[in-house]
């Protein structure tokens, strides 16, 4: 996936699509992680895999695993495996949000996006809650819903 920018000039290396279609996702929180050199340089070619993300709680520090980052070829000292826990960088309030969350009622915590922000890699994460297949299907009726209608406004203005 193409880097888009953001307002700021900031950009956006990696998206969870399917985030949205599996969760009903709820609260949203911004992380800081913490990273191996190489792994920024991967980042700034616009290399990452969301897919499999979620956030655990361990010794009340958060950690987001399962985010692919493609070692670098050729790089003496780079990170030595693509998937790894990383240490996400969150105020103490907000582990215990997200803590007790996934503990009491049953969410999960997943990454929607990976970009930088004024230099620096972050992470957006949701609370969510798992989708049934029947709601899939409502998903999926909706997006064709509104799909139509836009379709139907443009051709509209065109006077087709």
């Amino acid at each position: 996936m193409a880097a888009s920018p953001k307002p700021n000039g900031d950009r956006v290396v990696a998206r969870n699509r399917r985030a949205s279609f599996d969760y009903d996702l709820g609260d949203k929180f911004e992380a800081g992680l913490v990273l191996v050199g190489t792994e920024v340089k991967m980042l700034r070619s616009a290399a990452a895999d969301l897919s499999d993300t979620y956030v655990s709680i361990e010794r009340g520090e958060a950690f987001l695993n399962g985010l692919k980052i493609p070692l670098l070829e050729g790089a003496a000292f780079g990170h030595a495996t693509e998937k790894r826990a990383r240490k996400m960088l969150l105020h103490a309030k907000e582990i215990e949000t997200i803590g007790r969350s996934i503990q009491r009622e049953g969410m999960t915590c997943v990454a929607t996006q990976l970009y930088f922000k004024n230099g620096r890699v972050k992470v957006e994460v949701a609370l969510a809650r798992g989708k049934k297949h029947a709601d899939k299907r409502e998903s999926i009726k909706q997006k064709d819903a509104e799909r139509e209608a836009k379709q139907a406004i443009a051709r509209g203005r065109r006077g087709d």
